[in-house]
């Protein structure tokens, strides 16, 4: 009979999720990161960190109320990656940079953990905000991913704000193209925990700066460079796209954490190490079920914040 129990007990305590979390479990909570790359001390002015901590303070602090609100985690989501493709600071929407023949393709995605739903846009040149062009797909279609003229032309059908493609044509990103190499830029992204403990991802970019015209990185690639399940985690990465789909980078964590029962801290850093085994560079940002957060990048740096519950928000950019 002890013996039995013995075993019964040894089986029950294998058969919990090996996860860490702290002492208290946040309500809900929220991680975005604006890119990872060449991001140092050394060339970071205090008037251009000010603008990007001011601008990634707002980001959080909108996504903070959404969420304080009752409102849900994909709508959290859309939301403060809208206000980011909406500024030019980032490498998605306004601030996307070019490709090798001097147009703007834009690519994005978002994914529901609650039921596994997702959608997708990919080389789109009119979509103001390709993260709600992704959603439409994900709730208005069977598909997951529109590419191309039919991505715009679906945005078009579906109400979404249609622009001149001039509108992405910011001077900072056409001087990049002179340069005549392939930059390693990143993207935006943000994964939300909810009240009601519903996780999503969602993931947009401009791609990289004087990439061939048609190229397609992770950014719109489910399981690649966004990922979303209530049972494990949600991923948003950036970096050499490349790299990330050939790994399967976002579901490789969530894998991690489902059949190896993985922390969601050890699962990231043993996929990141994977990663610079490889030869890629980037990032990720990683938010459990239960609220703990992950966020690691083999860079020098990657724009990243958080907020949970409490309402205090925290900004890092630099690896020290």
């Amino acid at each position: 009979m002890k013996q039995t129990l013995c075993c019964l007990f040894t089986f029950l305590l294998l058969s919990i999720p090996q996860y860490s979390w702290g002492k208290t479990t946040p309500k809900f909570a929220m991680v975005i990161h604006g890119g990872a790359g060449t991001i140092t001390r050394e060339k970071m002015s205090p008037e251009k960190e000010a603008l990007y901590r001011t601008t990634m303070n707002n980001v959080l602090q909108i996504g903070y109320d959404i969420l304080k609100k009752g409102g849900t985690a994909m709508d959290a989501a859309e939301s403060t990656i809208r206000i980011m493709e909406d500024s030019p600071l980032f490498n998605a929407g306004k601030g996307a940079v070019f490709t090798d023949t001097g147009t703007n393709e834009l690519d994005a995605s978002i994914m529901d953990g609650s039921n596994l739903l997702a959608g997708a846009v990919a080389g789109v040149k009119t979509v103001k905000n390709p993260i709600s062009a992704a959603r439409k797909v994900m709730e208005e279609t069977w598909h997951v991913l529109l590419a191309g003229q039919g991505a715009d032309h679906f945005a078009k059908e579906a109400g979404l704000e249609i622009v001149d493609p001039s509108y992405f044509s910011i001077k900072k990103s056409y001087n990049e193209i002179s340069k005549n190499t392939e930059q390693k830029h990143g993207t935006v992204g943000c994964v939300v925990l909810d009240k009601y403990g519903n996780l999503a991802a969602g993931t947009s970019t401009g791609g990289l700066s004087n990439k061939r015209w048609g190229r397609i990185g992770d950014s719109p690639i489910i399981g690649a460079g966004t990922y979303a399940n209530n049972k494990t985690c949600a991923i948003s990465c950036t970096g050499e796209g490349e790299y990330f789909i050939r790994g399967n980078i976002a579901y490789d964590i969530s894998a991690l954490m489902e059949y190896r029962r993985m922390s969601v801290d050890r699962a990231v850093q043993k996929v990141i190490n994977k990663l610079t085994d490889r030869g890629g560079t980037g990032g990720l940002i990683a938010l459990d079920h239960r609220g703990n957060i992950a966020m690691s990048f083999n860079t020098p740096g990657m724009y990243r914040g958080y907020i949970l519950d409490n309402g205090n928000p925290e900004i890092l950019f630099f690896d020290k």
